[in-house]
């Protein structure tokens, strides 16, 4: 029994865990629902004028929380009596209600203070999107009672896939974020997508598509705060005649809060070229304003450009795909310099095609039908929009992280080591740890007058380490050792000017390492010649001194200290 008890008790905890994910789920989508219907309720209560009771407030306040999922309602109290679509999804409700699935994700897998093993990342995905949809099926199952039904098929995509992706992206965050296939990959897929450096370029791309897509989106927002300005007065006066009391203007106002994302994305989608549609027979874009729009009394729709020919300020809107390409050259150029010019190139080309592939799931979202007949097209077009995106970023974003590399490379050309001590110091320790180089000479060699230790004479044959000169002798690029001879006991701690001693350009150690691998390769160093180098330090640290070794076939540790 004492033996079956740690195991009985760890079956037990990995139970209690996978129960804990489901019923994480559920919470987050009760706390969700639960914050909406408040807000529905206290808007029930101070409206002086409610045709509806209790029971209709809850009804609309689950149509709200499934259309803030990705469903299309079906409204059935209209004017006409026939049954209208509604399929516009307020885009901050949904960040917050996908918000709180991811949080649901994250902090089941992330391990908590008692040591518990956090369960596979596969489960945790699996019963926290479960739990999730089981509250959707519920309140689905509720509202369909009421005058705001969802449509059945919009229950399946895209509600479904937005929970899942919510979910993947926690158990993702909380694994760290990795960019690898799954462990059960054959082997030869990881050993490719090491050899080809897959996680750090993905990063790249992924880093670079997302700076574009927020520049997009804030572009659209400052485009739609400057026209909600220029237009103050036609927005005062939508927003005063909706409701006539404190309680429908917080109603308003709540719902104009909840549609701010959208209004940003149609922005993006205004300044990219394609525009919005304000009904059937009605475009927005930067060169006119055509038809005749069936515009609803609203006052982010009081922001509209006025109709006719575009004049040069739509025509600045230009700006706002510029800058999203300008972002990702940005964010893919300065990476640049660890690769060829044309991995440089596909870099930048699939960050455009993923800021592409994000905008068109935001427009797919931010736009929709309001109703039948001309309200039946209202916002943009996904499909344009989302070709327009990575045809205005590639557009910009390509050239410009070619010109970022090269500028970045031609900045370390300019300003590369060999011009002083420092640059020495960081040739003489990269010449220190590679092996190659030992073989074919040390880099850090140079000379004050401008020649190469190469092109000096070869050593004669009385060559040695006891040369009266002191100067290095022999060839680096040879592939053998170069000789090195002492300093002369003449030299004092102060370099003379206008000499070509090596010892005024590089700052060399007066120790090594002593492990076995550089006892291995110290066959191959200029320091092991037959002379001891020792080194101090003058008054003046700008300038190192030579000290001539001590007699004897070893120094002792006070000598070699410098």
């Amino acid at each position: 029994m004492t033996e079956r008890t740690p195991s009985l008790s760890a079956e037990q905890g990995r139970s209690a865990v996978l129960a804990s994910a489901f019923l994480r789920g559920m919470l987050a989508g009760g706390l969700g629902l639960g914050s909406l219907a408040v807000l529905v309720m206290m808007v029930w209560i101070s409206s002086p004028a409610s045709d509806s009771g209790p029971g209709g407030a809850l009804h609309a306040a689950a149509g709200i929380w499934l259309l803030a999922h990705g469903a299309e309602l079906v409204r059935t109290d209209t004017l006409s009596g026939a049954p209208a679509p509604v399929g516009v999804v307020p885009l901050m409700l949904t960040a917050v209600l996908m918000w709180l699935v991811h949080r649901a994700a994250r902090d089941v897998v992330e391990p908590d203070d008692e040591g518990h093993t956090p369960p596979s990342a596969g489960s945790v995905f699996c019963l926290v999107t479960g739990g999730y949809l089981l509250v959707v099926a519920v309140v689905a199952f509720y509202a369909k009672s009421g005058s705001m039904a969802a449509r059945p098929s919009s229950l399946l995509l895209p509600l479904v896939p937005a929970v899942a992706g919510a979910a993947g992206t926690g158990v993702w965050t909380a694994a760290g974020r990795p960019i690898a296939p799954p462990s059960w990959a054959p082997m030869r897929l990881h050993e490719a997508m090491a050899r080809t450096r897959f996680a750090g370029r993905a990063e790249v791309v992924l880093r670079a598509a997302a700076a574009g897509t927020a520049v997009l989106l804030g572009g659209g927002a400052l485009l739609v705060a400057a026209s909600l300005v220029w237009h103050v007065e036609q927005v005062q006066a939508s927003f005063l005649g909706l409701s006539g009391d404190w309680a429908g203007r917080s109603a308003v106002l709540l719902l104009a809060m909840a549609l701010v994302p959208n209004a940003a994305v149609w922005g993006a989608a205004y300044g990219l070229g394609p525009g919005f549609a304000l009904g059937t027979a009605s475009t927005v874009t930067p060169l006119a304003f055509t038809g005749r729009p069936a515009l609803p009394d609203f006052p982010l729709l009081a922001a509209v450009p006025a109709h006719g020919p575009g004049t040069v300020l739509n025509w600045a809107a230009v700006a706002v795909p510029v800058a999203a390409g300008v972002a990702i050259a940005r964010f893919t150029g300065r990476d640049g310099e660890t690769c060829s010019r044309w991995e440089t190139a596909l870099t930048a080309a699939l960050a455009a095609v993923g800021c592409g592939v994000g905008t068109a799931a935001l427009t797919a979202a931010a736009g929709g039908p309001m109703g039948t007949g001309a309200l039946a097209e209202f916002g943009p077009v996904w499909w344009l929009t989302g070709a327009a995106a990575p045809a205005w970023t590639a557009l910009i974003g390509v050239p410009g992280a070619l010109l970022l590399r090269a500028w970045r490379l031609r900045q370390q050309a300019g300003g590369g080591s060999g011009g002083g001590e420092v640059g020495s110091v960081l040739d003489f320790l990269a010449y220190a740890d590679v092996s190659e180089q030992r073989r074919s000479g040390p880099r850090w060699w140079r000379w004050r007058g401008g020649e190469d230790a190469a092109e000096r004479p070869e050593p004669g044959p009385g060559t040695g380490a006891g040369t009266e000169s002191g100067t290095p002798t022999g060839s680096p690029a040879g592939g053998g050792s170069v000789p090195v001879s002492p300093p002369s006991p003449a030299a004092t701690s102060a370099s003379v000017p206008g000499t070509a001693s090596w010892y005024q350009e590089a700052v060399p150690y007066d120790f090594l390492p002593t492990d076995p691998w550089h006892e291995r390769t110290a066959g191959d160093s200029p320091w092991n010649s037959g002379g001891s180098l020792s080194v101090s330090l003058s008054e003046d640290p700008g300038t190192p001194s030579a000290r001539p070794p001590e007699a004897g076939p070893t120094d002792s540790p006070e000598s070699a200290s410098s």
